[in-house]
Parts: C-alpha cells; sequence; structure tokens
C-alpha cells in the first residue's frame, strides 16, 4: 500500500555530514507520522528521529543536537540531516511511515562512519 525508497547513505568520516531523504509513494494521502530508525551491526533497531505531518519532532538521547529530520509533504519525503557524524552512529537506517495504524518500512540505507 505504500512504498518507502531511503538515499543518501555512504561513508562520511567522523565530525562530516549526510543528508538521508526517503520517498513516500503508494497509498500516501493518509500518512500521519514519518520516521528513521536504524540498526547498527550486531544491535536492535532503534528509534532515531520522528516528524509529524504538522512537523513535530521527537528524537533519541543520543542524536539531539547532531541530527534533524524534516518533512516535505509536497513531495511526500522526510529527511535526515546528519551532523558531527560520529562512529557510534554506523548502521543502516530505515525509514518508517505509519498510515491508519499500519507501518510501513523502507529498505534501509547503510551510514559508515569512519576515518
Amino acid at each position: 500500500q505504500v512504498q518507502l525508497v531511503e538515499s543518501g547513505g555512504g561513508l562520511v568520516q567522523p565530525g562530516g555530514s549526510l543528508r538521508l531523504s526517503c520517498a513516500a509513494s503508494g497509498n500516501i494521502f493518509s500518512i500521519n507520522r514519518m520516521g528513521w530508525y536504524r540498526q547498527a551491526p550486531g544491535k536492535q533497531r532503534e528509534l532515531v528521529a520522528i516528524v509529524t505531518r504538522g512537523g513535530s519532532t521527537n528524537y533519541a538521547d543520543s542524536v539531539k543536537g547532531r541530527f534533524t529530520i524534516s518533512r516535505d509533504n509536497a513531495k511526500n519525503t522526510v529527511y535526515l540531516q546528519m551532523n558531527s557524524l560520529k562512529p557510534e552512529d554506523t548502521a543502516v537506517y530505515y525509514c518508517n511511515a505509519v498510515v491508519g495504524g499500519n507501518m510501513y518500512w523502507g529498505q534501509g540505507t547503510p551510514v559508515t562512519v569512519s576515518s
């Protein structure tokens, strides 16, 4: 019903920046909330940030002050601006959307922070 496609991941040095994008398609008329999760090697998937249609946001403590989530409703796209990246941020980042009580996931885009 909803397809999410992430892009923007890659290799970056510590202290660098990346911007992830997630484009939604399909039955996107009722997307209420979108967010980013990440899963580091050998770890559980964890919430990174959430943004509602109205623009309210919530962040994991580990990324507050460094990451910014935003949403372009006209483009049906959510972004994650990641600054001051740390090696601990290395993970596969997944886009998430809530539509009519259902959750949808993107395929994930890997982010590697290493010198």
